[in-house]
């Protein structure tokens, strides 16, 4: 299968996950093509994306789409995640303005949730993985573990993402529970 990503980090976290399957990255096959993230829905980009990558390479593909929900702001960021203030900026950039955002909630309006909605595709199947990790917006950033969020979302327990192990943070993972959704999916399918 091919994962529709330049991203090292996925790439890692689901071959971690479907040590059953042999995963390509876009690398791999030696295929450079960005597909426009316009969706509404993280389904609606993660399908355009294993599509249209499929249409390329003529591999069956898996493509996500995830991001961080804050429940207060009606979701935001939601499919603008990585995009929210444009592009050039960084993950740093990204959780200060959030951390700013949220300086004035507190307890449960500081809620949120990361969604990652995985869609594999082949041509004639159509498989969808889903998870939802809850937690909260923490106050600072802590941990040096993980990218993107994982340094602002806070567990139940506390630490946020990017205060575990890899192991630990495997387990939970929006990622991890698409991936085993959809891994799941794959075997009574294909």
């Amino acid at each position: 299968m091919l994962l529709a990503t330049n991203n090292i980090n996925k790439l890692k976290e689901i071959r971690k996950i479907l040590v059953d399957y042999e995963i390509k990255s876009l690398k791999d096959v030696n295929l450079n093509i960005d597909i426009e993230e316009d969706g509404k829905t993280f389904y609606e980009n993660a399908y355009k994306k294993a599509k249209a990558i499929y249409e390329v390479s003529n591999i069956p593909t898996i493509a996500d789409d995830s991001g961080l929900c804050i429940d207060i702001l009606d979701g935001f960021p939601g499919v603008m995640t990585h995009r929210f203030l444009g592009e050039g900026k960084s993950d740093i950039d990204r959780n200060n303005a959030l951390i700013e955002m949220m300086k004035k909630y507190s307890g449960e309006d500081r809620n949120a949730k990361f969604i990652c909605d995985l869609v594999y595709y082949d041509g004639i199947n159509i498989i969808e993985g889903i998870g939802v990790l809850n937690g909260k917006i923490s106050a600072n950033i802590r941990g040096d573990n993980g990218f993107g969020f994982d340094s602002i979302f806070e567990l139940s327990n506390g630490k946020t993402l990017a205060e575990l192990t890899n192991d630990e943070k495997n387990i939970v993972s929006a990622r991890y529970m698409a991936v085993s959704d959809l891994k799941k999916k794959l075997r009574k399918r294909i």
